[in-house]
């Protein structure tokens, strides 16, 4: 089996690649090492130390450092646990539940329904991909119809990147205001 490893924007997480669908459909993260109880490989990634975050997505994983540890002593470990994972034919989620794409139906009368359909498809269809080759990942949280603005979760290698605010900024709110004119304005909710 061959990992291949790429690095993200974040200098803090590594994005891991074993060549193989890890989640499939959707994303899951695990932002402390109780969380990553509901996954074995999850499990084995914090029980290194060092480790502050995990997160799955279709074909990659991410894992997110300690501040304080270093690449070259982490990356080998961290390598092996996830062959140890795929090589021993042990589920990936043990709760069988992952979260679903973190789409918030919410409340919405039907011109809203509208409006939120709108920017989750653009979410679906042209951001998340992008946003997945650096090992991240955004999904939609709420909107608000009296103030225009829309709230987005950051996860994986997006969450806590010092470029972040930038992508979301730049990025993100220029092409939802393009295309959705009733959007005024983007958030991150943490």
């Amino acid at each position: 089996m061959f990992i291949q490893t790429e690095t993200t924007p974040n200098p803090e997480v590594l994005k891991f690649l074993p060549g193989r669908e890890v989640l499939g459909e959707g994303a899951r993260e695990f932002r402390t090492a109780e969380e990553g109880e509901a996954s074995p490989l999850a499990r084995a990634l914090f029980e290194l130390g060092d480790v502050t975050r995990v997160f799955f997505g279709p074909d990659f994983l991410t894992v997110t450092k300690g501040e304080s540890a270093q690449w070259p002593h982490l990356k080998a470990p961290i390598l092996a646990a996830i062959m140890d994972h795929f090589t021993s034919g042990r589920p990936l989620l043990l709760d069988q539940n992952p979260e679903a794409g973190g789409h918030d139906e919410g409340d919405y009368d039907e011109e809203t329904s509208q409006i939120v359909a709108e920017i989750k498809e653009l979410l679906d269809t042209r951001i998340r991909p992008a946003v997945a080759q650096d090992g991240g990942d955004i999904v939609f949280s709420r909107f608000e119809p009296q103030t225009g603005v829309v709230w987005l979760h950051m996860r994986g290698a997006c969450s806590g990147c010092p470029s972040s605010s930038a992508t979301l900024k730049s990025g993100v709110e220029n092409m939802l205001k393009h295309y959705v004119p009733e959007v005024t304005r983007v958030e991150q909710t943490l």
